[in-house]
């Protein structure tokens, strides 16, 4: 049985994950931390969960708990994440990984060094929707991939007009960066998935819109290993009547089109010939890869530790944002 604890039980844990926990087999949520102690007594009596604290340590250190999740901002990722692994306890962190690459490796490091293992919640990976991608480009349906067209168009949110207290995502010494941090990882990560690792990137940031200091709008150039290039445009300050998330991907014999948040239908074309595939999203979106965590804590699952592809995208975000 894995025992779960939970460092920073904010929204992410409310229905993406934190459920989860409970309804995958040889899996069981027993503790959670947040250092408010109304908010966390609230979220343990809620969820049913036996014991909660207000120090991560406590829940490190609480001999029930043989895995945690660290679901903390991204500032709080790597320390949490190695105390957890120098105590001998497996984790499953939130993403993005950590604030930046070097982290990330440092992150890498520990758990090589104590065989402890460490997974990234790049849970989409896992999803029906983007196995199916995943199959119609390993079968060669497309014939040889070209070249990738990614889009990302979201409007402002009402909070990011608050300079006085701007959301977490918009301090960089908590988020990393602004929501291509938060937002673009996982566009990143399934790209990853299909094409593997990219070789070579390129980028360019700025603030249009003035809302807030960080960048708000952001373009990229990428070629992947294979040879594959990429060119990707972010902007999170766009019309709300005219949003976009789509990814086209081409190749010799036809094309792709998908989302990676909207669970729009695939669209597949291949010379003449139309498909379309549906899929629902999970309602816990998180489900799926922490079925597949706790099957390789167990030894009944192939599936090993993602931790080295994520901190990939951590690297690749850092370029676009020229910070390495």
């Amino acid at each position: 049985m894995i025992n779960w604890g939970i460092i920073g039980v904010g929204n992410v844990c409310e229905i993406k994950s934190g459920p989860a926990f409970n309804i995958v087999k040889d899996s069981s949520l027993v503790a959670v931390m947040r250092r408010d102690e109304l908010k966390v007594k609230d979220f343990a009596q809620r969820h049913n969960v036996a014991k909660w604290y207000i120090n991560a340590d406590d829940l490190i250190n609480d001999p029930e708990i043989n895995a945690v999740y660290v679901a903390t901002p991204p500032h709080k990722h790597k320390e949490y994440t190695i105390k957890a692994l120098e105590a001998g306890k497996p984790v499953y962190v939130e993403k993005p990984m950590a604030l930046n690459f070097h982290e990330a490796q440092e992150m890498v490091n520990v758990s090589k060094k104590t065989g402890i293992p460490l997974f990234v919640a790049y849970y989409r990976r896992w999803f029906p929707y983007f196995l199916k991608i995943k199959e119609l480009l390993d079968s060669e349906t497309l014939g040889k991939i070209l070249a990738i067209n990614l889009t990302n168009i979201l409007p402002a949110r009402k909070e990011d007009f608050d300079l006085n207290k701007p959301p977490w995502h918009l301090i960089p010494k908590i988020s990393g960066g602004g929501y291509f941090f938060d937002l673009a990882c996982h566009q990143l990560d399934i790209l990853d998935f299909l094409l593997g690792p990219v070789e070579n990137v390129s980028g360019q940031y700025t603030n249009r819109a003035g809302y807030y200091w960080v960048e708000d709008t952001l373009s990229a150039n990428l070629k992947f290993e294979s040879g594959v290039l990429a060119a990707c445009v972010w902007s999170y300050v766009g019309d709300k009547n005219n949003s976009l998330d789509r990814i086209e991907i081409f190749g010799t014999k036809g094309m792709v089109t998908f989302s990676i948040s909207s669970n729009t239908p695939i669209y597949l074309k291949v010379g003449k010939k139309e498909e379309i595939f549906r899929f629902e999203k999970p309602k816990h979106v998180e489900l799926p890869m922490i079925e597949k965590v706790v099957g390789s804590l167990l030894g009944t699952d192939s599936f090993s530790s993602n931790m080295k592809s994520a901190a990939r995208t951590n690297l690749v975000m850092d370029k676009i944002m020229r910070q390495v």
